[in-house]
């Protein structure tokens, strides 16, 4: 391959984002490509101290952002297919669904500087996949059950990717493997060229 093949898993919350990107790594390994997972930093976010979900600043949300471009690239450097477990602009989804659920603003011209962190970035994915939120599935365990949020950052997200990304797929509860599907012939298309 001339270069990486970036599949993006971006929606909110325990809508099977997870689930789907072990699901997409599995079959690349099986079919023997070189592919490299590159994992959700909200966690590590958290434990910098930074605040996230419904607390996200324009502070948390410029790591983020940073973080997955620096992953991502790194991740380049060893693998032909990587897999995002959410992209650049999901953190900016996350961050407007922040800015509603508190009825709070940035500074003038700071959430200006994050879109388009998000719009440059954004080309740089080949597959955008949207998790579609399923209320009839449970917040996971351990993860905050701030219902209202959850749905707030779903709307964020979808709205964020229907902007930037408007070829972005919708990923809903079951289709799983006919998203894998998707990916694999996408990708054998990639190597192909």
């Amino acid at each position: 391959m001339t270069r990486p093949f970036k599949i993006a898993v971006a929606g909110t919350h325990s809508t099977g984002k997870s689930t789907f990107v072990a699901a997409l790594l599995s079959a690349l390994a099986e079919a023997g490509l070189a592919a490299e997972g590159v994992h959700d930093s909200a966690a590590d976010a958290m434990s910098l101290g930074f605040p996230i979900l419904a607390n996200h600043s324009f502070e948390s949300t410029a790591w983020l952002m940073s973080q997955a471009i620096r992953l991502e690239t790194e991740a380049s450097l060893r693998a032909d297919v990587i897999v995002i477990d959410r992209p650049v602009p999901d953190a900016l989804g996350y961050m407007r669904a922040a800015l509603r659920h508190q009825s709070r603003k940035l500074e003038p011209g700071r959430l200006e500087r994050l879109e388009e962190i998000c719009r440059t970035w954004v080309g740089e994915y080949d597959l955008i996949f949207v998790t579609v939120l399923d209320e009839q599935v449970p917040i996971g365990p351990g993860r905050p059950d701030n219902e209202a949020f959850r749905r707030l950052a779903a709307r964020c997200v979808a709205d964020v990717f229907e902007e930037m990304a408007p070829s972005a797929i919708p990923l809903r509860n079951g289709e799983v493997g006919a998203a894998v599907a998707t990916c694999m012939a996408a990708v054998r298309r990639h190597a192909s060229r």
